[in-house]
């Protein structure tokens, strides 16, 4: 069975940080790529972030570049999603996902977590 459970959200405000972590189970994160998607109010599923498997190369939403960070670590079979200078335009649901950050898409998603920036 493959999971994937998304934690680190919550109530931030303007200009703080959050780190959210995707715990994945029952594959082996190495051999999948890793996206982090969001959806806010109103607004379709947007993709925010992803690192591929083959290269370690990375995409970020404009919006994202220069304040989100994305990694794994493949011990754990954990990836993160590291926010800085948090805006109220980044509140949504994340989600993670496993699969390809190519054309192949994503296999796997977990429920997601909730972030609200709001003072």
């Amino acid at each position: 069975q493959v999971q994937l459970l998304e934690s680190g959200g919550g109530l931030v405000q303007p200009g703080g940080s959050l780190r959210l972590s995707c715990a994945v189970s029952g594959i082996t994160l190495q051999y999948y790529a890793i996206g982090w998607f969001r959806q806010a109010p109103g607004k379709e599923r947007e993709g925010v972030s992803c690192i591929s498997v083959f290269d370690g190369s990375t995409w970020y939403e404009d919006s994202a570049k220069g304040r989100f960070t994305i990694s794994r670590d493949n011990a754990t079979n954990t990836a993160y999603l590291q926010m800085n200078s948090l805006e109220p335009e980044d509140t949504a649901i994340y989600y993670c996902a496993a699969g390809g950050c190519d054309l192949g898409g994503m296999d796997y998603w977990g429920k997601g977590t909730l972030v609200t920036v709001s003072s």
